[in-house]
This record gives structure tokens, sequence and C-alpha cells, in this order.
């Protein structure tokens, strides 16, 4: 018997796989925090989860509050969503078309790409050089069918990013109808001096929204819980596509413990910046490829011969009981993508890659 059939376009959808795990070892392949959260939050979450028969309180206005306060910006100018994932999902409910264009750089987060099919829209992406967004590549693919372009800055799996200059240069070549959306999610790792989140942009344009995410320096991912800033016409289009109780309680609670604990911020931060350079440099000096990051992870690039593609180290990685990305889904076919963990996590790491390099 024949029953209800979604729409064509939904069938062509690939269903999005988080990294997997394993029962025992180094879950290194969803960029988690490897500090976890801040005891803040989890004592925040705790104490919301005594009224969990109460609904929250469906602007999350307390949490916009805070994200305004610690950034200087205006909370009715900010829209909380679970996750930045779902903020795309809602922008592309209230903007995109059956038909419609969104362009993105070649090896952009591949979320972009499941909203606009889930819309019926096409998927236009821009070549990129060494792992690296170009502008002028995407600019020459906007065309009057464009409605969205995202950029991730710093990309996710790349973890390469584009200066601020060139993200400027961006938004001045798109039309006004375009809406530029920055994805900031690893913005908090970056320590390069020419990078810049947007927050400018999208305080003095009409077609900028930076999104930002609680899942990665603050430790929050369980919880789902994202955010972005813009101009009010776009904040209340997605606020009239979003649900009424899109946030959670013990999300908002924890939220605003999270962006008030600084201690555990520079925590984080310090720990990633010592352990990306470490690992790296004890990557290559086994032999092996990465590509320069600024985020929370390493994307690294095996050789194309038997016994030593990526499938043969995620193998090996996976029998010493390391989890690690497989990034085929973006046509890296030749990479694995690396979270950095703790210190002891990251020690396994290296022993298992010098090893691997010298079967």
């Amino acid at each position: 018997m024949t029953g209800p059939q979604p729409l064509a376009n939904i069938l062509k959808i690939t269903p999005y796989k988080g990294g997997q795990s394993l029962e025992t070892g180094w879950k290194l392949s969803s960029n988690e925090n490897p500090l976890g959260c801040s005891p803040k939050a989890q004592d925040a979450a705790m104490a919301a989860a005594k009224t969990l028969e109460l609904y929250p309180d469906g602007s999350a206005a307390a949490l916009r509050q805070a994200i305004g306060a610690k950034y200087g910006l205006d909370a009715d100018r900010i829209v909380c969503g679970a996750g930045s994932d779902e903020i795309f999902q809602l922008l592309a409910r209230a903007y995109l078309s059956p038909s419609d264009e969104i362009v993105q750089s070649q090896y952009g987060f591949l979320v972009y790409r499941l909203v606009a099919q889930q819309s019926g829209a096409v998927t236009i992406s821009a070549p990129e050089k060494d792992l690296t967004t170009d502008i002028d590549a995407m600019l020459e693919r906007v065309t009057p069918k464009t409605r969205i372009v995202f950029l991730a800055n710093p990309n996710n799996p790349t973890g390469t990013y584009i200066p601020y200059d060139e993200v400027k240069r961006l938004h001045a070549g798109l039309p006004e109808n375009v809406l530029l959306v920055v994805d900031a999610a690893y913005a908090e790792y970056v320590r390069a001096n020419d990078y810049g989140i947007g927050m400018e942009l999208a305080g003095e344009m009409a077609n900028v929204l930076v999104t930002r995410t609680f899942s990665k320096i603050h430790g929050l991912a369980a919880l789902r819980l994202g955010w972005a800033y813009g101009p009010a016409s776009v904040i209340d289009a997605i606020h009239r596509t979003r649900g009424p109780f899109n946030v959670n309680a013990v999300a908002q609670a924890a939220g605003i413990a999270a962006i008030n604990d600084e201690e555990f911020q520079a925590r984080s931060t310090n720990h990633n910046t010592a352990e990306l350079l470490r690992l790296s440099n004890a990557i290559e000096a086994a032999g092996f490829k990465t590509y320069p990051s600024v985020g929370n992870f390493i994307l690294i690039e095996f050789e194309d011969r038997d016994g030593r593609r990526s499938s043969d180290a995620e193998a090996f990685l996976r029998a010493r009981g390391i989890v690690i990305r497989d990034v085929n889904v973006y046509g890296l076919s030749l990479c694995l993508r690396l979270t950095i963990g703790t210190k002891a996590a990251n020690d396994d790491v290296i022993a298992a890659l010098e090893a691997f390099a010298k079967l």
C-alpha cells in the first residue's frame, strides 16, 4: 500500500551525519570542547531543570540581554535558536523558494546545502584556492536568482579563514537584495590580527546576518543553542518562522551562565591555541600534510595509494580507540578532520599517526 509521499526535493536530501563515536576511547570527530562546559553553566542547567513543567520564555529575553551586554549589541536585534543550524533552516524558510539559489564556497559547511534543498533551492559552490574561500569566485557566481550567500569564517571542515577586509569586499560586491550570512561558529578560537567576525557589518547594513553558537567554545553542544545578530527586518522574518518555544529553558539558563564565564572561555582558547600548534607540528613531523587551521580542529591530508589512504588511517586510528571525521561527503577524499582533544587524547593521536607513518 502506498502512503503519503513527501515532496520530491526532500527525497533528494542525504541526511546529515554527525561525528561517530566509540564506546571507549577518544571521540575527536565533532569539534566538541575537550574541557567540557563551564561549571557555572552546568549549575545553571541543573537549577533550571527543577521547573521542567513550565514553558520557557519564548523570546529568550534574558539570554538575549546577556548576549547583548557581552558584545555591546542591541538585544532586540538578536534572535536565539536551537543551535545555529536551526537559524539556517529558518532563513531558508523565510527567504528561499524553489529555483532560487544560494552561493557558498566549495567546501562550505554541509548544512547550507541541506537547508537549500529543503526549500527546493539550488546550491552554487564557488571554487576555493588552497582550501580557502575565494571572494572573486563567489561574486562571479551571484546571479539574479541568488537569495543568500553563506560564508563560514573560519570554515568547517577546512579550518581556513579570510581576513575581515575580504568579508567586507564580498559584501560590497553583492546586490542589496542578497543576504550575506556570516557563520562565525569558531570565531572565539581565532588569534589572527586581520580576522573580524562581521558584527559591524551586521549592525550597519540591511543585508548582513552573523550567526554564533554555544556548541564550541562554551561546550553546550548537547543543549542545542545558537544565536544571530543582524538588521531588524531579518530578525523579524526569523521570529515569524521559528516555533514559539524553540529554545528550551535549560539551554537559556546555561547560555546566560556560560557567556558570562570568561575564565572558562579563556582556559578553552588557551588550551586550543597551544594544542593546535603542538598537534599540527607533530603531524607534519610524522610526514602528513596539514592545512593551516584557526579553529579547534585540523584537516589532515593522506596519500592516494594502497595502505596509505585516509580510509586506512581512519581504520588504524579506530583500532587504537581514536575516532576522527571522514570528510568524503565534502569531496575531500584524501583527508580526515581531527578535533583538538585533551592533552592525553592528543598524545595518543600523535603516537598513533607516528605508528601509521611507519607501516
